[in-house]
């Protein structure tokens, strides 16, 4: 969900930062469904870092672990189940920063 051009006629680099919006509950509570995130696929990975990584043909949004040379995507609602990767490769990207929430969300009526 990024506002670049992938067609081919100019746009964004591949490597640019982009914003997509949360998708279910499986990083609740500290992330909830219609927040944006950014993320910079150019963002270094380090345990305990929020990641968007391919699993299952799946773009996912979870917590990467590193644990003895091995990875994992953990989410942060135990409803959830966290799942091992092969590698960083399935990584596509760190998240930079929480751009907030949906505005219907902070309008408040009297």
């Amino acid at each position: 969900m990024s506002s670049c051009d992938t067609g081919g006629s100019g746009g964004c680099s591949a490597r640019e930062p982009y914003a997509l919006r949360v998708l279910g509950d499986s990083m609740q509570p500290e992330f909830n469904e219609g927040v944006i995130i950014i993320v910079d696929p150019a963002g270094a990975m380090k345990d305990g870092c929020y990641v968007t990584a391919m699993h299952d043909d799946e773009l996912v949004f979870r917590q990467l672990r590193i644990l003895e040379d091995k990875y994992f995507l953990q989410p942060l609602n135990d409803l959830y189940d966290t799942v091992e990767i092969p590698s960083l490769d399935a990584v596509t990207g760190v998240i930079s920063q929480q751009a907030g929430r949906r505005r219907k969300d902070r309008k408040h009526y009297d």
